[in-house]
């Protein structure tokens, strides 16, 4: 529990009671003084006796009285001296802050309201720092995205163009060639719908405007589910799938739309890189509190360097396989979103051999 002495006003109470006490006690001893000398020297001795007959007409001892107002002054500036000093440090650090230094910080040296004073300033100055970094970020971000997506839209747009073009002035051999021409822009029109499409749904996201519809789930159902989905996509690819499940029955609380989302991203991401390994393993493991899905391909390893970024936003581990399977750079970023707004996590692991995404997910307490 806090003193309730040790308050600015109690400080300046002791402040003013101790430069009164100094003042008092000079003032004595400087008496002290002037009478030794008025008895052993006959010039202050006729000093001393005008001075009484003025302090006769003033009707108080001047000489005193103005000393004694001299040296209350002195002794008050001088105990005060560390106090105001440090309110000149504070409103210089404020001074600056006002500036635009945000660095400088006030040393906390007491528990008072100037201590308290000290503390608050320092945590504006960090705040205001956080939130300008913050804004820094979010204005380079946004430029970061207006880059990517401007390009990212080109790229295609200028293919569909000069395919379009073709077409149009009849630059082609035969019917065989035009559908090869008219089946290009489809693809790349596609890819266009897809891009806008996980940007939309990433800018849904990032700005908390999808609320999770939770509901009661068979987790072991949704990837059973999700397999006979891609059912088509693996026959193409010639790869086969392999579902582990520890229980027959997991039940999990989520949004069932949007996890089959992610998992959707996570096995398509799983059949573009892995067609090498021609087997995906998708297992289910249970902890005490958790749930862990992993899903595995025997592809192309992501190289050591690009796993820290592999989530963000635009990262393509390799732009030229982006452009070929058509990524639009932020399906795995929509992929740890959702997973985050379920209060999960999601990590990757890399080697030669295989490439691991494993999500984690809080079951029912």
């Amino acid at each position: 529990m806090r003193n309730p002495f040790q308050g600015i006003r109690w400080k300046m109470v002791w402040l003013f009671f101790l430069s009164a006490l100094l003042t008092i006690g000079t003032i004595y001893l400087l008496q002290q003084i002037v009478r030794s000398l008025i008895y052993t020297s006959p010039v202050f001795g006729t000093y001393a006796h005008l001075v009484q007959r003025l302090n006769y007409y003033v009707g108080f001892p001047v000489v005193p009285s103005a000393a004694a107002v001299i040296l209350f002054v002195f002794y008050i500036m001088l105990v005060s001296y560390g106090t105001v000093r440090y309110l000149e440090q504070i409103t210089d650090v404020v001074r600056r802050m006002s500036g635009g230094d945000l660095d400088r910080h006030v040393p906390v040296q007491s528990d008072d309201e100037l201590g308290k004073l000290a503390a608050n300033v320092n945590q504006m100055a960090a705040q205001l720092k956080k939130s300008m970094e913050e804004e820094r970020l979010a204005v380079q971000a946004k430029n970061e995205l207006i880059t990517n997506v401007s390009h990212d839209l080109r790229t295609p747009l200028t293919s569909i163009i000069g395919y379009l073009r073709l077409i149009e002035e009849d630059r082609y051999k035969d019917e065989v060639e035009l559908r090869y021409y008219t089946n290009i822009v489809y693809e790349k029109s596609r890819r266009l719908v897809r891009m806008v499409n996980d940007l939309f749904e990433y800018t849904k996201i990032s700005y908390g405007e999808n609320v999770l519809k939770r509901s009661n789930i068979n987790l072991n159902e949704l990837i059973g589910q999700l397999a006979a989905d891609f059912s088509p996509q693996l026959a193409e690819a010639d790869m086969e799938i392999r579902l582990s499940f520890q229980q027959e029955k997991v039940i999990i609380e989520a949004d069932g739309d949007m996890l089959m989302r992610a998992l959707e991203n996570l096995l398509s991401n799983a059949i573009k890189y892995g067609k090498h390994g021609r087997h995906i393993d998708v297992d289910v493991q249970l902890a005490t509190d958790s749930v862990h899905i992993r899903i595995i391909n025997y592809g192309q390893s992501i190289p050591l360097a690009d796993l820290p970024q592999i989530f963000d936003r635009f990262y393509r581990v390799e732009k030229s396989r982006s452009e070929e399977t058509g990524g639009s750079g932020i399906g795995l970023a929509i992929v740890k979103s959702i997973i985050e707004l379920h209060q999960g996590s999601i990590a990757v692991s890399s080697t030669e051999r295989q490439t691991v995404f494993e999500i984690t997910l809080p079951l029912i307490t």
